[in-house]
């Protein structure tokens, strides 16, 4: 008989905590290996953890909707033939380690209680580091550039920098006042307070300063005090209404899109593509595609081809800002807007979508979506996206102004696709036709994308949708 440690496991290469939401085992009840033992959540993406081990729970380490690190030990499990309650008062229980890195031997070990993050000692980490939504607003209104706050030492769980530690940076750096934009504990993204914030020497309450000696009458009347900042008054219902509480998702959604906005100046541009070839052609090959492939061929991967060529031909829209810095990406990660039955919309990423085909592209675009749909998406299925595209088509609408996926600098949208009659130009003359048009729209950061390149992108996915040879292949 031995004692197991079931951890919390890495769901991605940028995810560095997840919620438990659910315990699908109660401590003395048995688990087979690779039975759900409970449900987490990273951001947006929901995961079932299997056990590596059949045997008995014996313990459960953190409850539902706690916050748990990547590599904490979440549950301690009893393996072997002997099912008795072991003695873990009178010795060091025997565990063997599940972690991926360690060989299958019996060490002695001691129970260790969980540190919380502000207790870790600060330490280097290695490639790019995880901000939380309030440190990042704070150093957006105290213009801290990403190159900056990079600097900043963390006191947090892997080396993060905690409210604390830049509210210290700042107060130094401005002489020891700073004023800093405060969310109010309500469930509403927008609500914030202005507070003044100053540092002290020590832990100890500071004395009040003994009161200053009543000034000389003044000659003038002394101007009105400044108004002190007061909470915004609560909203009173009335009439026949329905309060609905926001879910996990719809919050993350939220504050992102809010996020997205104060850091980005938006820009739109618009423009219509005649879209007929491209229709007739899939009209032409989808049943053959469909039996030859075993997939449904969508507008959407045909959309995604010609959004990547233009990205090569302009790279700058396949990008992100850092402070002052403009890193370009030579990956080509092509993020997908899907509505999920839910309301919801999450953004699987179709990665290296310069390195596929049509076909590949298929594949790609129907296995994520499947994916998005049933709850079955990873994390790492939902990173790393370089320039996002969206189907506002898909819902009837004729054309939209989407909202950046930072740290991305453009997102795509199209409408939905309309016959109308159109003049159409020949060589023997104009003439008016019905054509299969279409709606384009993109949004931009005007911080390092001006209307003049984010107008020529878009012209360029427009001229390259309505160039579709109606004669080509898969």
């Amino acid at each position: 008989m031995s004692i197991v440690d079931l951890v919390m496991p890495k769901m991605g290469e940028s995810i560095m905590e997840a919620t438990i939401l659910r315990w699908h085992k109660k401590p003395g009840d048995a688990v087979k290996q690779d039975e759900t033992v409970l449900d987490i959540a990273t951001d947006k993406v929901d995961s079932e953890v299997p056990s590596t081990y059949e045997g008995i729970l014996e313990e459960v380490l953190f409850q539902e909707n706690d916050v748990v690190p990547v590599g904490a030990v979440i549950a301690r499990i009893r393996t072997g033939a002997d099912t008795a309650q072991p003695d873990i008062t009178q010795a060091p229980a025997t565990v063997v380690s599940t972690r991926p890195e360690a060989t299958e031997v019996d060490v002695q070990a001691r129970e260790v209680p969980y540190q919380p993050p502000h207790t870790v000692a600060a330490k280097a980490t290695a490639g790019a580091r995880f901000y939380s939504p309030l440190v990042m607003n704070i150093a957006n209104n105290e213009g801290i550039s990403m190159h900056e706050l990079e600097k900043i030492p963390g006191t947090g769980n892997e080396g993060r920098v905690t409210k604390k530690d830049i509210l210290d940076y700042v107060a130094s750096k401005n002489g020891g006042v700073v004023k800093v934009i405060q969310p109010i504990p309500t469930p509403h993204p927008l609500h914030s307070e202005t507070r003044t914030i100053a540092p002290t020497a020590s832990s100890a309450p500071t004395p009040p300063p003994a009161p200053a000696p009543a000034p000389a009458p003044a000659p003038s009347p002394a101007p009105p005090p400044a108004a002190t900042p007061t909470a915004p008054t609560p909203i009173t219902l009335s009439g026949n209404v329905e309060i609905i509480e926001m879910d996990r998702m719809r919050k993350y959604i939220s504050e992102h899109m809010v996020r997205s906005k104060a850091t980005s100046p938006h820009v739109t541009s618009f423009t219509e593509a005649d879209v007929t070839n491209l229709v007739q052609w899939r009209e032409k090959v989808k049943k053959d595609f469909e039996k030859r492939e075993n997939e449904k061929i969508t507008f959407t991967p045909i959309f995604l081809e010609a959004i990547v060529k233009c990205l090569k031909k302009y790279p700058m829209l396949n990008s992100s800002v850092d402070g002052e810095r403009i890193i370009i990406k030579k990956d080509i990660n092509i993020g997908m807007a899907t509505a999920l039955p839910s309301g919801n919309l999450i953004v699987p990423v179709i990665k290296g979508a310069d390195q596929l085909n049509l076909i590949g592209l298929t594949k790609q675009v129907n296995a994520l979506a499947n994916s998005a749909r049933n709850g079955k998406l990873k994390p790492d299925d939902t990173a790393g996206g370089t320039f996002t595209f969206t189907n506002v088509g898909t819902f009837g609408s004729l054309m939209g102004t989407p909202i950046i996926n930072q740290p991305q600098v453009a997102i795509l949208a199209v409408g939905a696709i309309k016959k109308r009659p159109v003049v159409v130009e020949t060589e023997q003359g104009d003439s008016i036709a019905i054509r299969h048009m279409m709606y384009l729209s993109m949004s931009y950061d005007h911080r390092i994308i001006d209307g003049s390149l984010g107008a020529s992108f878009l012209t360029a996915v427009a001229k390259e949708l309505e160039a579709f040879d109606p004669e080509r292949g898969y």
